[in-house]
């Protein structure tokens, strides 16, 4: 059985987003594991820095997560299999490798909300997460809960299809989840048609999903980004999908500060796919 890893540190984000992560796991059938990792925190102020004991750090966290999963599971009424992990060390590498030692289906993470100084300092968890975790990355933002997945959108520049798109992992939630499967391209505003390389990209694309039916949108916009956030609140996506690449729209928008809120001010949930 697949488990989801709930990246859990106890803020009010987080903790959300394992409950959205536990509703997910209940109605999949999937194991949860709630995973927090102590690390030593940085000092931002010019107050004296504060030295923790590791192990103190290390048996809080068990407690915290322990009273956590307790309330997961009275959530779920006793339906889901729930454990707990606590580990020490750099956030993203031991989540990575809570991915290889478990059969992983998505990590799930609460968006972080970070001011713009805190994440000038450190960066953004969640956006280091769906860079470099191996497995799907879910980034939960804060209120949101898990009401089913009935649509589903996959944001897409139509650039190397063949070689970058997820096709087993996308065919498979959809047809789990019965979803409808919505495919946004947002081009630049120059321009009046779409140029010849999109178009042949756009149809190796409906060779590889085509059974699913997706309904296919493309959008003429300055701001990829406000666009695709635009375009899930009218759809009333339950999930946008995003495939990060080393160059191409989505590797920008991981980028740049400016650009990064698709995954950090959207109002749905994101999945990174690689």
């Amino acid at each position: 059985m697949k488990t989801i890893i709930a990246a859990v540190d106890f803020s009010a984000c987080s903790e959300n987003a394992a409950r959205y992560a536990a509703d997910m796991a209940a109605q999949g059938g999937y194991n949860l594991l709630l995973a927090h990792v102590c690390t030593f925190p940085l000092s931002v102020t010019e107050m004296p820095v504060v030295f923790y004991n590791m192990e103190d750090l290390v048996e809080d966290a068990r407690q915290q997560l322990d009273k956590l999963r307790d309330s997961l599971l009275t959530r779920s009424s006793g339906k889901l299999s729930v454990t707990t992990i606590v580990k020490q060390g750099d956030i993203v590498g031991e989540l990575r490798e809570c991915c290889f030692e478990n059969n992983t289906y998505a990590v799930v993470m609460g968006r972080d909300e970070m001011g713009s100084f805190e994440r000038f300092l450190i960066g953004s968890r969640t956006v280091t997460g769906i860079r470099q975790l191996p497995c799907p990355v879910i980034a939960v933002p804060p209120g949101a809960s898990f009401k089913g997945i009935r649509n589903i959108g996959i944001a897409c520049d139509f650039r190397d299809v063949i070689e970058t798109l997820p096709v087993p992992e996308i065919k498979q939630m959809v047809r789990e989840l019965k979803a409808t499967l919505h495919v946004l391209h947002v081009s630049d505003v120059a321009g009046d048609a779409l140029d010849a390389r999109t178009i042949e990209e756009s149809g190796w694309f409906q060779d590889l999903v085509g059974d699913l039916k997706p309904r296919y949108h493309f959008i003429k916009a300055s701001a990829a980004d406000q666009a695709i956030i635009d375009f899930a609140d009218k759809e009333s996506l339950d999930l946008l999908i995003i495939i990060p690449k080393q160059h191409g729209l989505i590797s920008k928008i991981l980028k740049h500060s400016h650009s990064s809120q698709l995954v950090l001010h959207a109002h749905v949930p994101v999945m990174a796919i690689h």
